[in-house]
């Protein structure tokens, strides 16, 4: 069972991105006829080199919920430095409770991360992180703070330039 949510969740659609659905939550409301579902999922899309997304779509099929969140996702797509595999240095993204720890790793330690965060690295192409969610452990609110740590990251070139040196310079 765990191989089938496995290749659920890992579709790969034509347009070379990988959508993986991080939660699919069922609400219920009481009418006169009787109850009446619906259903909200949150989405991490990602090319595996480095440009991520994340989407949170709301509707009355549980289908139409994933196509829409999938389509804000690629709207909100940010770009994530990957150096080696990992991430460049240590990192921690903050959004309201949830504070997520994200350290580069060596190589051959793989992704130490639970849930979202583990997603949203498998996402960007992140073969060794290791992660420490902190808080609040709402899915929606542990992505958040994860891409409030990826656009804290800054990129060894762009750095370089700012400094008015290069990368050869400063890491010799």
């Amino acid at each position: 069972m765990d191989q089938d949510r496995q290749r659920h969740n890992d579709r790969k659609p034509q347009d070379e991105f990988v959508e993986k659905l991080v939660k699919l939550n069922r609400t219920s409301k009481t009418v006169k006829g009787g109850r009446r579902m619906s259903f909200s999922a949150l989405t991490v899309v990602g090319d595996q080199k480095g440009r991520i997304g994340y989407g949170f779509g709301k509707a009355n099929d549980v289908t139409e919920a994933i196509r829409k969140s999938i389509d804000k996702a690629k709207s909100n797509l940010t770009t994530m430095p990957i150096k080696n595999g990992t991430i460049p240095h240590e990192v921690i993204g903050r959004y309201k409770s949830s504070a997520v720890l994200l350290k580069p790793a060596c190589p051959g330690t793989g992704v130490k991360a639970g849930g979202p965060v583990r997603a949203v690295m498998d996402a960007a192409g992140i073969t060794d992180v290791i992660s420490k969610s902190q808080g609040s452990r709402t899915s929606v609110n542990v992505i958040r703070a994860t891409f409030d740590a990826v656009t804290q990251m800054m990129n060894a070139r762009a750095v370089a330039s700012n400094r008015g040196k290069t990368i050869n310079d400063m890491w010799g």
